[in-house]
This record gives C-alpha cells, structure tokens and sequence, in this order.
C-alpha cells in the first residue's frame, strides 16, 4: 500500500511540473528518469555482433561526446557480453545508476553499472530466465523506468514464436513482479475493443502520468524478426503476422483500457513533453504513416492517421522518432531510404514535412538533444533486416541541427572499428554521478 502511494505522488508530481526544467538529455525518455543537466559527455550504443568480425560478440560501446573532451568523437570503451543476442533496446532505471539492454533471440537481459564509473559501465547482472518467470514470454524489447521498476515489453511467446505477448515488470534490482498479457479477441482482460483488431502484439510502451496512462504497440513476432528480410516480404502468411493496435493501459493498475486500431504495425510511441501538451506519437512500419494519440471532446483516447511519411507506396519502412523538447518538431528516419525527416508538429493534427537529409545507405535510430542542437543516428534494424554487402553501412554519426539544416559533425564506422551492428543509444554524463570519477 505504501509503495503504490509513493507511485501516485511522483505521478502526481510530475503532471504538475514539480519537476524542474532541465538543459540537455535525450528526449522521449521516462518522465520517472534522473535528468542530464547540461552536456552530455557519453552515448552507448548496445551493438550486435557480427560474425567474423572482431570478437563476434554483442557490446555496450562507450562514445566520448563532450567537445572538451580529449577523445571527442572516439570509442573509449567496449565491453562485450558473449555471443550474439540480437541487441535491440536498452533504457536506465529511474535512478539512471543501471542500464538495461535486451536481446530479442536468446531472451537475456543485461544489466550494466553506469554509475560507478560512466566512462567504463560493467555488467552487473545477467537475467536468463526471462521466459520462465514471465511465462511464456520471448522477445525483451522495451525496458521502461518506473518508480523502482523497469517495465518490458516482449515481442513474441514460446508457445508458437507469433506476436502474441505481454508486458513484464521487474524490480530495479532484477527480480520479477508480474506479467501483464496483451488483450485480444479471446481474452479482451476487460479492455473495449473500440475497433476491428484485438491482436495481442506488443513492442514499445510510453507513459502520460498526469493521465495515468500506458499505451503500447505492436510489431511482429520471433518467427518474423529474426527471417531474412528479404524472404520474409515475400512470404504472404508473414506479412500477415504484423500488430495493427495500440493498447490504452491504466499506468496505476497495469490493467488494459481500451485497444486502438493503428493499422500496419505502429514501431515507436513518443510522447509530447510539455505538460500542456497531452498526446503522443506512433508511425506505421507497413503504411508509412504518423499517427496520433490523443484524447477527444468527451475524454476518450483516439488513434488518428494525420500524415504521410514519403512515399507510403514505395513503403520506406519508417523506424524510429524523436521528438524535440518544445514539441515543434518530431525526426522520423526511414529505414530503406536512409533518410531522416523533420516534420513541424505545432499543429499535431496536421504534421508538416519540413526537411529531410540522408544520413547513410541505411539508419534506424535517432536521439535528439534536449537543447534540440544535436542529433545522433546509428544504422541498425534487425541482424537479418539490414542491408547487404556495401549497403550494411554500420556507424554511429552526430549532427548539429541550427534550425533549418543538419550539419556533420563526426561519424564512427563501426564495420572499420570492428564493432558490429550500431543499434540503439542512450546518454550518459558525469554530472549525474560522484565527482570522484571525473577524468
């Protein structure tokens, strides 16, 4: 009972603002996290190994990106984790002291010490048993923080490797709480079907506490995300295994509210960060499209279509997205065309294209500064997704954004450096941590 009155309050907390304004960070990150006030001096970029190159093994690779500092713009630190996970996502507790990263193929959850030194994180812990104590579930995806947990969305299940699946809590210290199923067509857990689809899928999660809501979304399954590509467009039955919903959850009691139809599997959710400013973002892998969620005239949550990504019929494959801490812009990178987009957002009913840049052959994940100057981008999607031969560009690149053009500002190619895959970053800063590790 304590415990679930302390979560009201910092809910309660943040949807009034008590929290102060901060100068940097990544944006889109939990409302729960400890903030970088200031520049950030580190990024991690959770890679996945590629056989014969290098040791061959998944790593938390540590990129100096202070200016001052004397190794700007280099590696300063690998740390491998044995063998090839499919490294997706990674996200820190709501301390910011750990960081957890997931595999989508062996279901191993590492948990790495930021805190201690941020320029040389360790592993702290390794979880195994992630489908045992779950349930059945496969595919850790998301880790979200939460008051003194971390939130995990899976992609799949043991039973059949399909996109039926559930969300997983755990304590900050690794230990497992309870498994939250997806609703669907048999099993709605309560939850108003307000549409065609009730399919179960899961794959990102995002909170609005002032709400006191989750919403999720919904990919594909094992089966599908570890077939070559290639294959799989060609394959009918797969391109039939795609989540087409997004799930209203109570933030509170975990408990499904309302499933959305968001048609052609909605990737990423990001939410708007002002505290006026109560919706949230998705974009549609399959149909190329941004949809937003928001509440009606009469408090009910809504999917709408409100905007093209490209061309939907050439089907671009958008990725991830970010958007800027003023909610003016939101970056969306599309995949095949190695594109990222910028889409004025002061309207979030009618989204604007208003620039867009090749950042390489492929790229998949942006993270944006929370002074808006900065964007960094790594090119991974999925170990059988990325492109092949000269096209499987592997690289970590930052770029100054002054308001109308991104301008380069270094690039890591992680093929020449022998790294891997560059799949998904998350900041870090001395600031956050004791003194007595400052170089």
């Amino acid at each position: 009972m304590k415990l679930k009155s302390l979560f009201l309050s910092i809910s309660l907390a943040l949807s009034v603002g008590v929290v102060t304004n901060v100068q940097a960070d990544e944006t889109c990150m939990s409302p729960y996290m400890v903030k970088i006030q200031g520049q950030e001096d580190f990024v991690y970029v959770w890679t996945l190994g590629i056989k014969g190159l290098g040791d061959e093994q998944d790593k938390l690779v540590t990129v100096a990106v202070n200016p001052k500092s004397k190794n700007y713009g280099k590696v300063i630190n690998s740390l491998s984790v044995g063998g090839r996970n499919e490294a997706h996502h990674s996200g820190f507790t709501d301390d910011r002291h750990y960081l957890w990263a997931g595999g989508l193929d062996t279901n191993k959850i590492f948990i790495f010490d930021v805190h201690t030194d941020p320029a040389k994180p360790v592993l702290y812990k390794t979880i195994t048993d992630f489908v045992a104590k779950s349930g059945g579930v496969v595919g850790p995806h998301t880790t979200y923080a939460l008051p003194g947990r971390m939130l995990i969305t899976g992609l799949s299940n043991h039973k059949n490797h399909g996109g039926n699946t559930a969300l997983v809590e755990y304590t900050n210290a690794g230990e497992y709480i309870k498994t939250y199923w997806m609703p669907t067509d048999k099993d709605l857990q309560g939850a108003i079907k307000s549409g065609k689809y009730a399919d179960g899928f899961g794959y990102d999660v995002r909170a609005l506490p002032s709400k006191n809501v989750l919403f999720t979304s919904s990919f594909t399954g094992w089966n599908n995300y570890m077939m070559d590509f290639g294959k799989m467009l060609n394959d009918s039955k797969a391109m039939q295994q795609f989540g087409n919903t997004v799930v209203v959850w109570n933030l509170h009691t975990r408990q499904p509210k309302k499933v959305l139809d968001v048609t052609g599997a909605p990737l990423e959710i990001r939410c708007a960060i002002k505290p006026e400013h109560e919706y949230c973002f998705t974009t549609t892998a399959l149909t190329s499209k941004i949809w937003l969620i928001h509440q009606d005239k009469a408090g009910e949550w809504q999917a709408k279509d409100v905007a093209n990504i490209g061309d939907p019929s050439k089907i671009p494959l958008p990725v991830d997205i970010s958007i800027q801490s003023d909610d003016q812009m939101l970056w969306v990178n599309t995949f095949m065309d190695g594109k990222t987009r910028g889409f004025d957002i002061s309207d979030p009913f009618k989204p604007k294209q208003v620039y867009e840049k090749v950042i390489g052959k492929q790229v998949n994940m942006v993270s944006s500064s929370w002074d808006g100057k900065r964007l960094y981008y790594t090119s991974s999607l999925l170990s059988n997704w990325d492109k092949k031969a000269n096209d499987n560009e592997q690289y970590l690149k930052l770029f100054h954004w002054d308001g109308k053009k991104l301008t380069p500002q270094f690039s890591i190619d992680f093929i020449k450096e022998k790294l891997g895959r560059a799949h998904q970053m998350r900041f870090g800063a001395y600031a956050l941590y004791s003194e007595k590790v400052k170089k």
